[in-house]
């Protein structure tokens, strides 16, 4: 039998008309706080040498910082996961943990986070190491009536460094890719505002479907002058759908409340979610997710905190990586002193992203999960996982669903 919880609306209602649904004597708050600390890889993975990246290990290149400090995560267990070659590790763990092996065919954001909710993609999104087609430029430039520059992969802070200049003096659009499979459209707000931008960027999200369906869009706004030009927080992606029932979808769908903090939003293209936040950093996107902390409601806040990948990892920035990842557990305690008793935390990655060998790109990595709160079993090793939809099988255990998604739940709570 399912419990059905009431959602946010529905408990304001009830508490501000002063009476109870029929049979509801209390409000067993149950809440899951996911955050996906993007790129935050644990080492390669038996596949990795097929996707270029044999030999990578974010988290090991990050811990040779001096910079590199995590003595919260590790009393979590985050150092006796499998795998796990740095820093001491926790003699009795707060938490529980497991490594989390990817099944989908990729190593991009869009499909590792789509598994983290249960949905396996068999095959790789497109990526254009050569360009986009001619066929498709000459489409998006009769769409949007401006030309097009560059049309390769780039670096993003390299892109308008070397193109900026050009598309002041022609107004053409700066369209870009990378390892990943995105359609990258930079412009300067000065030439083209950025709902224009935004805009332009969904006729290209129209356009690319099938088989060239990327896994996202991406506006990337900029300012500045020759020389001196900065991409702004205004950025946008405009994502696929995910093919399948994810759990964001179950968990909407039977009146939990799903809370986007950051990109997660933009991810799942909006499918499943009923609230959202979008934030500048991942000081914001902290805060935010304590600000939900502080809220009463009933279901899951799933927060990506992208600077560890999109500010440190594709700039080959060690120190300013293990930064990060040191100021996100010098405010671990404020997550942890906010949990409630019915409240899970989980903290996981979606790839990897090690910013020591000469890709700049992500890489096909085993990533993490701690587990933490009062219901969970503390100082569990789950081992390697077959999955990253483990994650949503778990949640949905959690809230008395059973999975219409990938994924085996993991026996982390207490009976």
């Amino acid at each position: 039998m399912v419990t059905v919880y009431p959602s946010t609306v529905e408990r304001e209602y009830i508490v501000r008309n002063g009476f109870l649904h029929a049979g509801m004597e209390t409000f067993n708050m149950k809440r899951v706080f996911l955050i996906v600390l993007d790129s935050v890889g644990i080492g390669e993975m038996p596949d990795a040498a097929d996707y270029g990246d044999a030999g990578s290990n974010t988290i090991r290149a990050v811990a040779s910082s001096p910079y590199f400090s995590m003595p919260n995560m590790r009393k979590l267990g985050f150092f006796n996961i499998d795998g796990v070659e740095i820093g001491e590790k926790e003699k009795d763990p707060a938490g529980s943990f497991a490594r989390m092996t990817e099944v989908s065919k990729g190593k991009d954001t869009t499909i590792g986070h789509w598994e983290i909710a249960g949905v396996i993609s068999p095959k790789p999104l497109p990526t254009y190491p050569n360009g986009f087609p001619q066929e498709i430029i000459e489409e998006f430039s009769k769409k949007t009536g401006r030309g097009v520059l560059c049309n390769k992969p780039y670096s993003g802070t390299d892109v308008i460094r070397d193109y900026g200049e050009e598309h002041l003096k022609t107004g053409d659009l700066i369209v870009y890719t990378s390892a990943d499979s995105v359609f990258q459209v930079a412009a300067h707000e000065d030439i083209v505002p950025v709902e224009k931008l935004y805009e332009y960027c969904q006729i290209a999200r129209d356009m690319l479907r099938g088989e060239h369906g990327v896994g996202r869009v991406i506006a990337i706004p900029f300012t500045g002058t020759p020389g001196n030009f900065t991409r702004t927080t205004r950025r946008h992606d405009f994502s696929l759908q995910p093919p399948k029932v994810t759990m964001l979808d179950q968990l909407s769908g039977a009146g939990f409340d799903v809370l986007s903090v950051g990109k997660i939003i933009d991810i799942f293209a909006e499918k499943g979610i009923t609230e959202y936040v979008r934030t500048t950093g991942n000081e914001d996107g902290i805060n935010k997710t304590l600000d939900y902390m502080k809220k009463d409601f009933n279901g899951l806040c799933f927060t990506n905190l992208v600077d560890y990948d999109m500010l440190y990892g594709h700039r080959n920035d060690v120190e300013g990586y293990a930064k990060a990842l040191t100021y996100f557990d010098e405010r671990l305690p404020e997550l942890l002193a906010a949990m409630g008793e019915e409240d899970v935390l989980m903290i996981t990655a979606d790839h990897g992203c090690d910013p020591s060998t000469p890709s700049t790109d992500h890489s096909r990595e085993y990533t993490p999960l701690v587990m933490y709160g009062a219901p969970v079993r503390a100082g569990e090793n789950f081992g390697t996982r077959k999955s990253f939809s483990d994650i949503a099988a778990t949640i949905l255990s959690y809230f008395d669903l059973t999975p219409e998604c990938a994924g085996e739940a993991i026996p982390v709570f207490k009976k």
